[in-house]
């Protein structure tokens, strides 16, 4: 198999071969056309029309697309629908920031797991989605024909917007549908997609961190993994099987398909299907994009995220109530953060720059050999040079404001929230008075009818702020990170008050941090519920928490318009690139890069060669959870029950040979969004569920590596396991169809011998 860069390149040197099944991220509505016959040599044993279909029950309708909005755009993980009572796998670290929501002292489902015994012991989840794909349409030829290159990016965008708009309402059925339209391959094509929103999704069951998170941080994103990575959830619906808020009449989803459930495991070498929302690659970069990410944008973030978690994980060490408050928000930190160190690394050890180099020399070469490509794209790959160099002039300021100032203590994030309440507050000026009283006394019942609102969103914000906060935590990363703040950026590039604050505090900003903290009511839910009793504009005037919101406010619109002015002007620059390399190789299948649409990536079950003298097997056992249990590492514990079920090896049907398998590796190409994914094999049953890649290919967003790049998967039959031998809901394994295959019969002749 070939990284796509580099088998466009190829293919101009004359070294031209197939591109391997593993790599891409496919359109399910085209998967009959472009990938059905080398699907069903691999393995594939389910038609096109199973697969996918607008008229017919298929593999789609048991894809679900997760969000935390009644019309996403977007989805931040997957899951599938595996019970005709709209039952719903996905990842542990997909639902774990509602299962912290529902956790307490008292109620520690992160510790100890959570499992629904009835339908009336679900938990509903406010805002949580299910989004179900109804179908996808080629809308290319409604908008490319209405655009020319006389147009600026504008123009262009406006026109768009306003094609989009009527297709959009169009498809809605007066509002009963979500319809998204996204551009693919750098806006040379435009999709729209057609989808039903679930809005009632409940919590049925998740085993215990030291189960769905078994290896913590030190594992994520590293193999061998011995990580029970799942949870449970159900859909719910309207009586009339309508999507509905969450009501008690509400009844589970009846699917239009699910998924059954395979206790054959997996070989090496078998078919195996990836399902659901990748959220983004960018596969298409140029080397000036790989310069950008390493020297530019990773090292701000990898170092602010760094110190935030370092003095976040100080605090929860220290309070088992802290560290319930700050799971979900160290979780999500820690994950990008250690991300991103691995794709600089694999930028680095890959050469993927130089990777890059190699193709748009080869691009250079292809154009310049006529006048007419020469005139269209001769000054595409300097306009891309031009363009990331004025992005990398620009990218410090902004991400320093973003990350370290307004996001970094979060007293600053909860009191920009109030933004709207000051200028709610703010007096009528007496020229926009009405003259007439009837008039007056109406404006000023419509404005306080307003200030009310605001009120009570704010309350409720309030809540759920303070329900996962604690103060001295965030006390601590102000301190660092105004520090951070001030030592990477230009004076004149700060907000006033701040250079004027180091100077008061003499360059100490500890003690800045504690001056907020003691004079500021947004360190303290009963100061603020005060406030929101009789509000009063000069109190958030004097408030040192809400000033530097404002300040620092105002300074991200500031650097953020240079920023967004150098990326826009690198838009015209990727179309042409990508248009370009289509032209160059017109017989040639190109894969979209992913965005959040449903797409499908096929591939096999293998092991690979990590480095040097060191080979992985392509599953793990149960044995690896023992050889890594660390009763003083919180990563590692073993629950004594599931110990005890492991010493006496009480595995029930899911055992293979008197040994459980816990997780498995596949060649599928996947990427954040496809968490919680369903690993199918070619009878279209479901045989594990993708939860992470692997470090030594954490560049594949930009580059696919063939010979590193896989998915780890959770075994199902591990899942299996714990719902049943562990937690002992029985209730939940008896709603799946499990299917079993049969020995084959020993024939008589082969006996007889």
């Amino acid at each position: 198999m070939k990284k796509l860069m580099i088998f466009l390149a190829l293919c101009l040197l004359g070294s031209v071969g197939p591109l391997f099944a593993d790599e891409g991220m496919w359109l399910p509505m085209l998967v009959k056309r472009l990938n059905y016959v080398d699907m069903e040599k691999a393995g594939l044993k389910l038609t096109p029309e199973e697969i996918y279909s607008i008229n017919n029950s298929s593999l789609k309708d048991a894809i679900v697309g997760l969000s935390n909005s009644p019309t996403p755009n977007g989805y931040f993980c997957s899951g599938e629908i595996v019970s005709d009572q709209g039952l719903m796998f996905t990842n542990h670290h997909c639902g774990y920031d509602v299962i912290q929501k529902h956790s307490s002292i008292e109620k520690d489902y992160l510790t100890h797991g959570f499992w629904a015994k009835s339908k009336e012991e679900e938990l509903p989840n406010e805002a949580l989605t299910a989004s179900f794909l109804v179908r996808m349409e080629n809308i290319t030829d409604s908008i490319m024909p209405q655009l020319n290159d006389g147009m600026s990016a504008e123009e262009r965008s406006a026109t768009i917007r306003k094609i989009s708009g009527k297709l959009k309402k169009e498809a809605s059925a007066d509002g009963r549908y979500n319809v998204v339209v996204k551009s693919f391959y750098e806006g040379n094509e435009y999709y729209l997609f057609v989808y039903e929103v679930f809005r009632d999704v409940r919590l049925v069951g998740t085993p215990p961190s030291a189960v769905g998170k078994f290896g913590g941080d030190t594992d994520n994103w590293m193999w061998p993994r011995h990580t029970g990575d799942f949870s449970i959830f159900r859909v719910y619906t309207a009586p009339d099987g309508s999507p509905a808020d969450y009501a008690p009449e509400n009844i589970p989803l009846k699917p239009k398909h699910f998924l059954p459930i395979s206790l054959d495991g997996v070989k090496k070498d078998d078919f195996a299907m990836v399902w659901g929302y990748p959220g983004s690659t960018d596969r298409y970069l140029t080397s000036y994009g790989v310069t950008f990410n390493l020297e530019k944008q990773f090292p701000a973030i990898i170092g602010l995220f760094g110190k935030k978690l370092e003095t976040w994980k100080e605090f929860m060490d220290a309070d088992q109530n802290v560290k319930i408050q700050y799971a979900s928000k160290y979780a999500v930190t820690a994950n990008t953060w250690k991300y991103l160190i691995g794709q600089t690394r694999g930028l680095k050890k890959l050469d993927v720059f130089g990777k890059k180099q190699e193709l748009e020399v080869a691009f250079t070469n292809w154009v310049n050999m006529d006048q007419a490509r020469k005139d269209k794209y001769g000054n595409v790959l300097a306009e891309m040079e031009k363009g990331y160099k004025a992005m990398g002039e620009t990218i410090s300021p902004l991400l320093y404001t973003s990350i370290a100032g307004m996001s970094g203590a979060e007293i600053t994030g909860l009191a920009q929230e109030f933004s709207g309440l000051y200028s709610l507050l703010e007096p009528v000026d007496k020229k926009d008075r009405p003259k007439d009283k009837d008039m007056a006394a109406k404006q000023e019942a419509e404005k306080n009818k307003q200030v009310e609102a605001a009120i009570e969103g704010l309350r409720e914000s309030i809540k759920e702020h303070f329900k996962d906060y604690y103060a001295p935590a965030d006390k601590k990363v102000m301190a660092l990170m105004m520090a951070e703040y001030y030592n990477n950026v230009p004076v004149l590039m700060q907000p006033e008050m701040v250079f004027q604050n180091f100077n008061r505090f003499g360059g100490d900003f500890g003690a800045y941090a504690e001056y907020v903290f003691d004079n500021s009511i947004f360190a303290s839910e009963a100061k603020l519920n005060a406030f929101l009793n009789a509000p009063k504009r000069k109190t958030l005037e004097k408030d040192p928490a809400f000033m530097l919101s404002q300040a620092l406010t105002s300074k991200i619109m500031e650097v953020a318009g240079g920023y967004q002015a150098a990326s826009a002007s690198l838009s015209t620059a990727k179309r042409l690139f990508v248009a370009g390399l289509m032209e160059m190789q017109p017989d040639k299948v190109f894969y979209p890069d992913a965005n959040s649409t449903m797409r499908m990536s096929y591939g096999t079950v293998q092991d690979y060669q990590a480095a040097d003298a060191i080979r992985y097997n392509y599953f793990t056992t149960m044995n690896g959870i023992v050889e890594k249990e660390d009763p003083k590492n919180d990563e590692f514990i073993v629950p004594e029950k599931l110990m005890k079920l492991i010493e006496t090896k009480d595995f029930g049907p899911y055992a293979e040979n008197g040994t459980l398998r816990v997780c498995f590796l596949s060649t599928n190409d996947i990427t954040g969004g496809n968490s919680g994914s369903p690993v199918i094999n070619g009878k279209g049953e479901l045989i594990g569920i993708a939860f992470d890649g692997n470090w030594e290919a954490m560049s594949g967003d930009i580059a696919f590596e063939p010979e590193l790049q896989r998915t780890i998967n959770v075994d199902i039959r591990y899942v299996l396991f714990i719902i049943d031998k562990y937690a002992g809901a029985s209730n939940l394994i008896d709603e799946l169809e499990i299917h079993k295959a049969m020995p084959e019969p020993i024939r008589v002749e082969a006996a007889a011998k």
